[in-house]
């Protein structure tokens, strides 16, 4: 029986999300092989709850946590921290000092992937097609004229280093650009400004099972609203089918790019990638790797299409950890 720790919470506006994905990966693992325990960390204090709700403080030196004068330590992290410091490489960095396994992806794919621009740098000299873009740091002189004559309108002003469509706006006219990335600046210091792709919107899973990396199936997207924002990811305003109704030659193209980045990247752990469906090519707009994981999420959806439980799949992603 190995010790696990699922850690949940972080320091972003995902905290909520977060404690959700956490608590069903700790309902949903496998008594039989691993005892879990949940570790919430905040800005303020890393502590354990145990069953009958009690809050023990983790001792940050070891990662331990002490229960009733027994010191427990983990052979293993699952890491269900949406933003940071669980998806930007500062965690895992830790657990790497620290010689803990951990299930999502190494420090620097972390850092390289929360960072949109970054990643979007990286992975263009590879051929995966993506939007014009366009970048502006807080406190520079905005050229709203030259946004405009770089990706066009109506384009999208969203904050770099963000998640669950925190902080995203579609602009329409340049006259609301000083708004939209006042709204952006709320979330990150950097935004990223990208032109408006018209077409299917599309998710696509891929992690390693038995040391093999493979895709889910795809997922399309059908917001309600004018793009995939928080209401339309958590609230219902959206419709998420899969397999997305592409065609088989579509999805081939859309499972090699997203395979191609995470092979590239040297990736390992879960990402789901998001890209545009633009005349059957697919452009890449963003990857995550640590994707909601309560059983409404994607990647859940997508396994449960591909034969595989949340449990299964939990399982594998913690037994890959530990090759």
């Amino acid at each position: 029986m190995k010790n696990i720790a699922v850690i949940m919470g972080g320091y972003s506006s995902e905290y909520q999300i977060s404690i959700k994905s956490g608590n069903v990966v700790y309902e949903t693992l496998d008594r039989q092989k691993y005892r879990p325990y949940r570790i919430v960390i905040t800005a303020e204090r890393w502590y354990h709850i145990t069953d009958d709700h009690r809050e023990i403080a983790v001792n940050r030196g070891d990662f331990s946590v002490e229960i009733d004068g027994e010191t427990i330590f983990f052979d293993a992290v699952f890491n269900a921290i949406h933003g940071s410091p669980g998806e930007d490489g500062l965690l895992q960095a830790y657990f790497e000092l620290l010689g803990i396994p951990q299930n999502s992806c190494n420090y620097y794919q972390a850092a390289l992937t929360f960072n949109k621009r970054d990643l979007l740098a990286v992975l263009r000299p590879y051929g995966i097609k993506m939007a014009k873009s366009f970048y502006v740091n807080k406190g520079d002189d905005v050229d709203y004229e030259a946004i405009v004559d770089t990706v066009g309108l109506p384009c999208f002003v969203k904050p770099n280093k963000s998640g669950s469509s925190f902080g995203i706006s579609k602009v329409k006219d340049k006259a609301a650009l000083p708004e939209a990335l006042e709204v952006a600046f709320a979330e990150d210091h950097e935004v990223l400004i990208e032109s408006f792709l018209d077409g299917t919107e599309v998710s696509i899973g891929v992690l390693r099972i038995d040391g093999e990396v493979k895709a889910l199936p795809i997922t399309e997207i059908v917001s309600e609203n004018d793009f995939f924002d928080y209401e339309a990811k958590y609230e219902g305003k959206s419709q998420e089918i899969t397999p997305a109704r592409i065609s088989e030659e579509v999805a081939e193209k859309v499972r090699a790019a997203a395979i191609k980045a995470y092979t590239i990247l040297g990736m390992k752990g879960f990402s789901r990638s998001e890209f545009i469906l633009v005349n059957d090519e697919p452009y890449m707009l963003e990857m995550n790797t640590i994707p909601g994981l309560t059983k409404e999420s994607l990647i859940p959806q997508q396994a449960a299409v591909a034969g595989i439980s949340l449990q299964d799949l939990f399982t594998n992603s913690i037994e890959d950890s530990m090759r």
